[in-house]
């Protein structure tokens, strides 16, 4: 279905917004549109609810359940203000946020479905699922200008470090957790302070009175938060070219930066065992 602007997703609630888990994918140029599309329907969400520009053309043939809402999700503040809305419209409903060739990875993925994972952490009395966010890259930026390569992904294996998060006085918050690594740590003089963490509270249950702030955090504290108080959880990985896009598109950083491949780069195979054995995702106790 197509949807003119927010409004009218968030008033008709029998249909995109009705069944969950939800992803919300955020269209900011026409990379991997189809890719990100198809990843996220293999996985197995209910509902898919792309926003993009009204001339964003889209793949043909897309199933019932994806649909299109118009909305310029470069302006400032959108990811706020979309899932906000979201969430006030789909209450009680797991919902999943990423952008255009991005990819979310969890443990066993390839034989179980988000459906699977989502009713674990329930029983786990989680209502939320810490994301990190893995940054990819292709190679050889004189073949792929524009750093993506989805057929021969490179990330980095290791370099990645965890702060703790701490509130307006000092103090740090309880199992909160500021994460740093990859293509943002490595070239952290084109990236602005604000945008170089890797954590990310992607997915979570809509509850009542939930906001979330122009940040990416939510009002909720727990939701933030990386495991209960008494084991550890699951937790998962957004696979993103998004950095290596704008680091390409950036003039500045187009002009200083000869290619993304390191000592530590390694093939990224689109495997959650490969991430699972790395550390950048946990099993929790989920076998």
């Amino acid at each position: 279905m197509h949807f003119t602007n927010l409004t009218a997703l968030i008033s008709d609630t029998k249909t995109a917004l009705a069944r969950g888990p939800i992803a919300l994918i955020l269209i900011e140029d026409d990379v991997e549109i189809a890719g990100t599309i198809t990843h996220h329907l293999r996985l197995g969400f209910a509902q898919i609810v792309l926003f993009c520009p009204a001339d964003m053309p889209m793949p043909d043939g897309l199933p019932e359940n994806v649909h299109r809402v118009d909305f310029d999700v470069t302006a400032e503040g959108a990811l706020a203000t979309i899932s906000n809305a979201v969430i006030k419209a789909a209450q009680g409903q797991w919902i999943y946020y990423c952008y255009n060739a991005e990819y979310l990875m969890f443990p066993f993925c390839e034989t179980r479905s988000i459906g699977e994972m989502l009713t674990f952490m329930a029983e786990e009395r989680r209502d939320s699922v810490m994301s990190y966010t893995i940054d990819l890259y292709a190679r050889d930026l004189s073949q792929t200008p524009n750093g993506v390569d989805p057929h021969a992904p490179y990330f980095d294996r290791s370099g990645y470090f965890a702060l703790a998060r701490q509130d307006a006085q000092g103090a740090a918050l309880e199992r909160q957790m500021n994460i740093h690594g990859g293509l943002r740590w490595r070239f952290e003089e084109h990236i602005a302070k604000a945008r170089q963490r890797l954590d990310r509270a992607a997915l979570f249950r809509a509850l009542p009175g939930l906001q979330m702030a122009e940040d990416g955090t939510l009002s909720e504290p727990e939701h933030n938060t990386f495991s209960c108080p008494w084991h550890h959880n699951l937790t998962v990985a957004t696979a993103s070219f998004r950095t290596a896009k704008a680091l390409r598109r950036n003039p500045g950083s187009r002009h200083a930066i000869d290619g993304f491949f390191g000592a530590h780069s390694e093939p990224f195979n689109w495997s959650s065992q490969q991430l699972l054995d790395l550390g950048l995702i946990e099993p929790g106790q989920w076998f």
